[in-house]
């Protein structure tokens, strides 16, 4: 019996060492990122490798948290492993949180993602990704630092540190998912007036380099879901192909939390969404 426990215990520990050992990390940076102390932490990139590839895609994951903390445990981690199990490289970034006082709430992060995206081009070759196969994914918060990160590309976010920083840090397809922060009247937190009758705050650009779109929310969100519908009627008049998906009855957050209900596939139907814009 003892022998059995023994066993048990051993493969439970192999198991979650091999849990562990799934990512390599890197430092985003290759010293101290713009504008901070030697004593910040530093943001880091996980690289998530699937056993299996079967793709030249790679997919780049903004947690949420209001740009105050990371909700790495629904957002990140479970978010790669779903992407690995379809064969696909993911990149899961730790970007610079809490919000830097004096600056907009996004500019941290912001910065990370340009150079993240760098990052991931600089390395394509190396870990067998297509560089102009790269894809963002993100969520609330990381859902507005998704649209950043695609509608604006072609405004630098910091002046260059080094070599990588020459190369180009649009992306080519984009899925935000409840993304907040995007009308007037939810610029800082939720949607005073649901979001009903608000304009668009004036961070996005989108440029020339605007990718295609699939967007995720919930109609119970009280980051109001016309904050996707507001990005979707955008891009249709910019004739970039777009897809909207709006969950009646589900509130903020689902992330890759698991459920019963018909939101519980909303992955599946993204990965539906990019395999027939070809990625």
């Amino acid at each position: 019996m003892k022998k059995r426990s023994l066993l048990v215990a051993l493969l439970v520990c192999v198991a979650l060492c091999g849990e562990a050992w799934s990512f390599e990390t890197f430092n985003v940076w290759s010293g101290l990122a713009p504008g901070e102390s030697a004593d910040a932490v530093a943001p880091t990139l996980e690289l998530w490798l699937p056993a299996e590839k079967t793709s030249d895609t790679c997919m780049v994951v903004f947690p949420g948290g209001g740009y105050q903390m990371l909700a790495y445990d629904h957002e990140g981690d479970k978010i790669a492993r779903f992407w690995n199990s379809k064969g696909i490289v993911t990149v899961v970034l730790k970007y610079r949180v809490p919000r830097r006082p004096g600056v907009p709430k996004h500019l941290a992060a912001w910065q990370d993602a340009q150079r993240t995206i760098r990052f991931v081009r600089a390395h394509a070759e190396e870990w067998g990704i297509n560089p102009e196969k790269i894809g963002v994914m993100g969520f609330s918060a990381g859902g507005h630092l998704t649209l950043m990160t695609s509608t604006t590309s072609q405004t630098a976010a910091y002046e260059p540190t080094d070599e990588l920083d020459k190369l180009p840090c649009h992306v080519n397809f984009a899925i935000p998912v409840y993304p907040a922060y995007v009308l007037e009247d939810g610029a800082n937190g939720r949607n005073a007036g649901k979001g009903n009758n608000s304009t668009m705050v004036n961070d996005f650009a989108f440029d020339a380099k605007t990718p295609p779109m699939c967007l995720i929310h919930g109609d119970s969100d009280a980051y109001s879901p016309m904050n996707s519908v507001a990005v979707y009627h955008k891009l249709r008049t910019m004739d970039i192909p777009a897809e909207l998906h709006i969950y009646a009855t589900i509130p903020h957050g689902f992330g890759g939390n698991p459920t019963d209900n018909h939101v519980g596939d909303w992955l599946n139907r993204v990965y539906e969404w990019m395999k027939v814009i070809g990625y």
